[in-house]
C-alpha cells in the first residue's frame, strides 16, 4: 500500500486503506474505537478514539508526520493503558520506506 501511494497523504486516508487491507486479509477489527477515560468518579465515555484495534488485541496509531515525536509515543503507551491491551504499534506513514516508521510498543 505505502510503495503505491507513497508518503505526503493523510492520516485518514491511510487508514482507510490499511482497513481495506485487513478487511481482504480476513482480520478482525474497529476503526476508531472508543475508549471510556475514568478519573475518580467520572467517566468520559467517549475519550479517546483509537485509529485501530486489531483482533482486540492490537492499537495500531497512524500518524502522517515529518517525525515520529516522543508525543506520538506517550499517547500510544497511555492508549494502551487505558484499553487494558498490552501491545501497539505506531505507523508514521511519511517515511520513504514504511519499515522506518514502524515502532513496536509494549506493556
Amino acid at each position: 500500500m505505502h510503495r503505491q501511494l507513497g508518503a505526503g497523504l493523510l492520516e485518514s486516508v491511510y487508514e482507510i486503506c490499511l482497513c481495506y487491507k485487513l478487511r481482504k486479509a480476513g482480520f478482525r477489527f474497529v476503526s476508531q474505537a472508543t475508549v471510556p477515560v475514568v478519573y475518580d468518579a467520572l467517566r468520559i465515555g467517549t475519550g479517546l478514539r483509537l485509529n485501530l484495534l486489531i483482533e482486540d488485541q492490537v492499537i495500531i496509531e497512524l500518524k502522517a508526520v515529518e517525525e515520529l515525536l516522543p508525543v506520538h509515543q506517550a499517547q500510544l503507551l497511555t492508549y494502551l493503558k487505558l484499553a487494558g491491551k498490552r501491545l501497539g504499534l505506531l505507523i508514521n506513514f511519511n517515511t520513504p520506506l514504511l519499515k522506518d516508521g514502524i515502532r513496536r510498543f509494549a506493556l
